[in-house]
């Protein structure tokens, strides 16, 4: 992480008589007690997520976008919903709902004066195994992540109708079981909740005595967020090393957020950041494509050709892995030429099985790491130094166990490349 000194707190300048200005960090460090009455979150880097995220939510159009917040947990009973409640005493206009149309969404959220903080609890219900996808509802949250999202809408009778832009920007907290679409995922801010320890006390929470501290706390950070305003406009916080892309996206907001508090909120921010994100990518299953591609990759290890055969065996023994149960029945080799074939080689062929001699006068189909090589160094994460060390190590083995085929334009060998040669020849293109 980057261990540059934090910045100095971003200072208004009120005029004379104006009340004195909100001291930002011990604001915060208050949000944080609050939460921490009622809330047991996995970490402390949850904690600063989360507060900060809550005074983002009284900023958000001094940001070209807005993070989501998602509690995600694997079992009901984890605190997904309080952690909600918490946020709608301090959040403006909050919004809590367990079901809502893409209409009535972009609906709620379409005038900027009136915008509201939306809690969505129970989010597994439209986006979980049994939903129906919902892919409208889907949309309109990715496009409402940008300042400049916006759905369009018919609007009139018959032949009068116009299009119409409406504006979809929002801030939008997520309670749920599992986890969510990858591309509302890589937009989000991933909490995974757990049940309460044994030794893990909380207050419990009465909302006739307890709302109103939060909404207490709430104007405070809306006061405070008015001297704010003009100086984060243009605000470009200090990132963690790594942090970039949509990652970046995600925590802009926040980072400048405890940046201009001060105190050690920015070292704490940059601290989660990587935490979190790091979490994130780490519990990151990626696309059924990109897992397929990825054991296959660890299948080969080092191999210049294997049979489908052989692969379709292995990829079946593979733990916690779908192949043995796709679709109800273990992967085909049709399956797994369809799959692949989604995918192209460095020549930007489709790639297809092939013909592999498997002795002096037979041959079976099957594929060739040049040809998925491509597709690996793209969309797989980096392999383990161990898996790396040993796919070098049994390159010069395999080679000797198939003849090559007789495929024309088919090099005499083959080898996977390794991450020293991929770093230090080829990069990505």
């Amino acid at each position: 992480m980057t261990t540059t000194p934090a910045r100095p707190p971003l200072k208004s300048n009120p005029g004379p008589g104006a009340a004195e200005v909100e001291d930002g960090a011990a604001l915060l460090d208050a949000v944080e007690a609050h939460h921490r009455r009622f809330n047991v979150f996995p970490s402390e880097a949850a904690y600063v997520a989360v507060v900060l995220w809550d005074a983002h939510t009284h900023l958000l159009d001094c940001f070209p976008s807005t993070p989501r917040i998602a509690f995600l947990s694997p079992e009901p009973g984890s605190g997904k919903t309080r952690a909600l409640e918490i946020i709608e005493t301090l959040t403006p206009r909050p919004i809590l709902t367990t079901d809502v149309s893409p209409a009535a969404l972009f609906r709620s959220v379409s005038d900027p004066e009136a915008r509201p903080t939306v809690l969505f609890d129970e989010v597994d219900t439209t986006f979980g195994p049994k939903a129906a996808g919902n892919e409208d509802l889907r949309g309109l949250i990715n496009s409402g992540h940008r300042r400049s999202g916006v759905v369009l809408r018919c609007v009139g009778d018959g032949g009068t109708q116009t299009v119409q832009r409406f504006p979809v920007y929002a801030a939008l907290a997520m309670g749920g079981l599992g986890d969510l679409p990858d591309t509302i995922m890589s937009r989000s801010i991933i909490i995974r909740m757990r049940r309460r320890a044994p030794n893990e006390k909380v207050e419990p929470f009465r909302e006739s005595t307890n709302a109103p501290e939060g909404h207490a706390l709430r104007k405070r950070l809306a006061a405070w967020a008015d001297t704010l305003r003009e100086q984060l406009q243009d605000a470009t916080p200090e990132f963690p090393d790594g942090i970039n892309d949509r990652p970046a996206d995600v925590w802009e907001p926040l980072l400048a957020i405890a940046e201009a508090a001060g105190g050690h909120w920015p070292e704490r921010a940059r601290a989660a950041c990587v935490q979190l994100v790091t979490a994130a990518r780490a519990n990151d299953k990626g696309s059924v494509g990109i897992r397929l591609l990825t054991d296959l990759r660890d299948i080969f290890n080092g191999a210049d050709r294997m049979l489908s055969a052989d692969l379709l065996g292995k990829l079946a023994e593979l733990d916690d892995a779908p192949w043995a149960d796709l679709d109800g029945k273990p992967i085909t080799a049709r399956a797994l030429a369809r799959m692949l074939g989604d995918y192209v080689t460095a020549d930007n062929d489709p790639i297809k099985p092939r013909n592999i001699k498997t002795g002096s006068k037979s041959s079976a189909k099957g594929y060739y790491a040049s040809d998925l090589a491509d597709a690996w160094l793209r969309y797989c994460p980096p392999p383990s130094q161990e898996s790396a060390t040993a796919a070098t190590a049994a390159t010069a083995q395999v080679r000797a166990l198939f003849p090559v085929a007789d495929t024309p334009g088919v090099a005499d060998s083959n080898p996977l490349p390794t991450p020293e040669t991929t770093r230090a020849g080829a990069s990505p293109r």
